[in-house]
């Protein structure tokens, strides 16, 4: 990410969150894509409510959403639908059991924020330099 000027997660490559990581993974909330042998993408889901999302989005005990985090593609496999993909699989899993799926990014990372408007998300505001998207289910 460094070497391609992708200023997302500087938090997390300075080993940020490390702890809620492993829990995610513990709790299977983190999932893979793998293409043969490669790791294509990751990301985690979670009705529950993170710290950091009670800090965006405040408080919301109703798990009407659905949390997307730490959206990453391989950037071997970018630019080849992947994204899109995981966003429609999981809008289809969670129909009906939630009614939004609510994700954030760098405000200043244009091609992100573009890449959610194109899948559809709705830019619902500006907290802390991040930008807030969802989408209805």
């Amino acid at each position: 990410m460094k070497d391609n000027e992708i200023d997302q997660w500087q938090f997390l490559l300075d080993g940020g969150d490390d702890e809620e990581i492993v829990q995610a993974i513990d709790n299977n909330a983190t999932y893979v894509v793998m293409k043969d042998d490669d790791l294509a993408a990751t990301f985690t889901i979670s009705t529950k409510q993170s710290d950091w999302d009670r800090e965006l989005w405040g408080e919301d005990s109703s798990t009407n959403s659905l949390y997307l985090h730490r959206l990453g593609i391989n950037l071997n496999y970018m630019k080849k639908g992947i994204g899109k993909s995981i966003l429609t699989w999981i809008e289809s899993s969670y129909q009906g059991e939630v009614k939004y799926v609510k994700l954030d990014c760098v405000a200043d990372n244009i091609k992100l924020n573009n890449f959610y408007k194109n899948c559809g998300y709705e830019f619902v505001g500006v907290t802390d330099s991040f930008n807030k998207y969802q989408k209805k289910l």
